[in-house]
């Protein structure tokens, strides 16, 4: 009878927990697939290993635990390897023992990890990523923007009441130089799933609103590195690619690095870095004022004084070019007459035409070459008038003379000399006592 050979569910689990724990094939067995639904309780670590096929769908799944003896030693490798911790959406190769309850079912025991897989993984999806912007011709698009000089309008893209951006406006709002930053927070999430919507739906704020920012800055930080997935998303890259400000971007810490912080236009390893950036351009633009101003000011001080030795040498030479112009005046006169005697005599046989004509040419020839010249001398008559000592004093200046001859250094003079300094009005005696 078929009831004679039946065996109880209890002795059939019991059966098939033994298969399982006695084939090697699933003892210490090296597994890759993608975590699901991580939660950590009672000190130990839940999750569900699953597997998806080329169109997204789960065709395999798994219990799994991570006990408390081994968690926190798997959790501290993984973390150093990765930046991250163990969470859901991830692609792991874990290794473990398959095992069979028999009231829970199959479940897979996890005793150790293989980050480098993971980091493999991520660093896929990132290159990826990358080379679809490349294709599209996009991926240096905001880098080439010109970071402006003077950011002072900043639209900050961050969580509000994280740590990170306290630290970015407490950096901003004390900087030593005291420069002032206008900013707005248009917050976002920064960490799970929602992070590449919500910073895209920021950024499509703060383009409605663009004529009021210099620049963008996209900020996370603050406590304890948490999955970064979220920024390793093509949308978000593609749209802060696209961007048609300046981004900056400080997520993380130092180590961490998205898909973001090589398509941006400034990256910076955290938060207080692009505040230390911001306040470090406006210092150099200062800085860079401030020494223009010194150079024109250098300059007037110098122009001026070469223009008063300009006209101090003019002045002094002008009576000697005024003799020279007058004596070459008076050459050239003498000249142009026995020119035109000569001339008139050769053109004229008769003698009395001759001297009828030099007489009439000679006259005309003379007053109009002594006009000339004489406009010339009254010219330089107003001129030397002008440069005058004398109308330099009436200008505001004075003359100091000593002995008659006008006093040009100190060291010619000694206590109980008598000076005289002509003013546009008068004179003025004065004896050096010092």
């Amino acid at each position: 009878m078929p009831e004679n050979n039946a065996i109880s569910l209890q002795q059939l689990q019991q059966l098939v927990g033994n298969t399982i724990r006695m084939n090697p094939q699933l003892q210490g067995v090296w597994v890759t697939a993608e975590l699901s639904d991580v939660r950590i309780a009672g000190g130990h670590c839940y999750m569900e290993l699953i597997e998806k096929d080329i169109l997204g769908n789960t065709c395999a799944k798994m219990r799994a635990m991570i006990w408390n003896s081994t968690l926190n030693s798997l959790r501290g490798k993984f973390y150093a390897a990765t930046g991250k911790d163990i969470s859901t959406g991830m692609k792991v190769m874990v290794r473990g023992s398959a095992n069979h309850h028999n009231l829970y079912g199959l479940s897979f025991t996890i005793s150790d990890i293989d980050p480098t897989y993971t980091v493999g993984d991520m660093e896929r999806i990132r290159r990826e990523i990358l080379e679809k912007l490349t294709k599209e011709g996009i991926i240096d698009r905001n880098r080439q923007l010109r970071f402006p000089p003077v950011p002072q309008r900043i639209a900050v893209i961050s969580a509000a009441g994280a740590a990170g951006y306290g630290d970015f406006m407490n950096q901003l709002d004390n900087n030593p130089d005291g420069f002032k930053f206008y900013t707005h927070l248009f917050h976002a999430a920064m960490q799970g799933e929602k992070t590449s919507q919500s910073v895209r739906d920021a950024l499509e704020m703060v383009e409605s609103t663009i004529d009021l920012w210099d620049c963008v800055v996209i900020i996370r930080g603050g406590g304890a590195t948490t999955d970064l997935n979220g920024f390793d998303d093509y949308d978000l890259a593609r749209a802060v690619a696209l961007f048609p400000l300046p981004v900056a971007v400080g997520i993380g810490h130092e180590r961490d690095r998205t898909v973001l912080d090589e398509i941006a236009c400034m990256r910076c390893k955290t938060p207080t870095a692009v505040a230390a950036m911001l306040i470090d351009s406006l210092r150099i633009a200062y800085t860079a004022a401030v020494e223009r101003v010194k150079k024109i000011a250098r300059y007037s001080v110098e122009a001026m004084r070469g223009e008063k030795y300009r006209l101090s040498n003019i002045e002094t030479a002008l009576p000697a070019r005024v003799q020279t112009r007058i004596m070459r005046s008076e050459k050239h006169l003498s000249e142009l007459g026995h020119a035109i005697e000569r001339a008139l005599l050769k053109r004229y046989s008769s003698e009395s035409e001759r001297q009828k004509l030099l007489r009439y040419r000679f006259e005309k020839a003379c007053s109009q070459i002594t006009e000339r010249p004489m406009i010339k001398l009254k010219n330089l008559e107003n001129m030397i008038r002008v440069l005058s000592p004398q109308n330099t004093i009436n200008r505001g200046y004075s003359l100091t003379m000593l002995n008659g001859k006008a006093v040009r250094s100190v060291t010619a003079l000694k206590e109980g000399d008598v000076l005289e300094t002509r003013l546009s009005d008068g004179t003025i005696q004065s004896v050096i006592v010092n």
